[in-house]
């Protein structure tokens, strides 16, 4: 591993448990890493928290500000304290304590960033969390066949959870509101990385959005850092069921067709076709680089030391199997 103060400059774009994982991966290479988080949750703590106080949902800034944890008893102590969640018979079950931190600050400190970065002093965070945007979104999708009675119908579900869950199939995937303001720390993170990761993670609900901020896409689309997307180790029931690996990429490409790709990073055990994968990386101008970074245990879950040694691998350039 490299040197994690020496670090290369990376920006992380995802949400909930793939950020998560893919941070935990990070955080071993480098300690100039900010992650820019989807804040479009409209379900369980979070989704209460947005609706009763109007605030961006802070679940899973709360997720990746965990993962950036310093690796120290006390480090370890206030993440386990964000994360825990309260259990009663009142109003307080399934809120999540750092949800509720997070909130706090917000209110106390009246700006998102500065709450953020407080939160990650606390947890001596190897990194900084930031969000997507500066206002909730929802993410609202076409699907076919909601009904599997009329199977080619198409309808509008809106909301992740929503989205996430639907048994159609996905098609046109959007933001309300369709424009919004993208954090401004968030588009300077990206101008000044070395290196911009996307993925592992929900692909219609945690990856994609980052695509259809304008101004995070456009930021994303001209820096001059290099670009890598890591694939998925499987599909997601209700967003991809039936997907392959080359069809999540063309995903991007119809949301970003001038986005340029320096490295596709994918397990081998998730790929069914490895020349339409590599056919499908290049139409990026990326290369493909296969690397076993799955727990190896038979579920669709990363491990996060195997995960840093391929990003080493892509960040040094070294092309072929390992």
């Amino acid at each position: 591993m490299s040197d994690p103060v020496t670090g290369p400059a990376v920006v992380a774009l995802g949400g909930g448990h793939g950020l998560f994982v893919s941070l935990s991966a990070l955080r071993n290479l480098t300690e100039r890493l900010t992650a820019v988080v989807t804040v479009a949750d409209d379900g369980g703590s979070s989704g209460r928290l947005r609706r009763e106080l109007g605030v961006l949902p802070p679940g899973d800034l709360r997720m990746a500000l965990s993962a950036l944890c310093d690796d120290s008893e006390w480090g370890r102590l206030w993440r386990d304290v964000l994360q825990h969640r309260f259990a009663s018979a009142g109003t307080l079950h399934g809120h999540a304590m750092g949800n509720l931190l997070i909130v706090t600050l917000w209110d106390l400190l009246q700006d998102t960033v500065t709450g953020l970065d407080w939160v990650g002093r606390l947890l001596g965070a190897r990194g900084r969390v930031l969000p997507m945007a500066a206002v909730p979104l929802d993410i609202e999708a076409t699907v076919r066949g909601v009904d599997p009675a009329f199977p080619d119908d198409l309808r509008p579900v809106r909301g992740q959870v929503a989205v996430a869950r639907t048994p159609g199939r996905l098609g046109a995937v959007r933001l309300v509101p369709e424009e919004p303001p993208a954090c401004p720390e968030a588009l300077e993170a990206v101008r000044a990385a070395d290196w911009v990761v996307l993925g592992p993670g929900s692909w219609f609900t945690s990856v994609l959005p980052h695509l259809l901020v304008p101004e995070l896409s456009a930021a994303v689309r001209t820096t001059k850092a290099r670009r890598c997307v890591t694939m998925n180790l499987g599909q997601q029931k209700g967003e991809t069921d039936g997907f392959s690996c080359e069809a999540h990429l063309d995903v991007l490409r119809e949301y970003a067709p001038d986005l340029r790709l320096d490295a596709v990073l994918a397990d081998p055990t998730a790929v069914e076709d490895h020349a339409s994968l590599e056919r499908a990386a290049a139409r990026f101008g990326a290369r493909l680089i296969m690397r076993q970074v799955s727990l190896g245990d038979g579920t669709a879950r990363h491990d996060p030391l195997r995960l840093a040694a391929a990003y080493r691998d892509v960040f040094a350039g070294v092309v072929g199997d390992a």
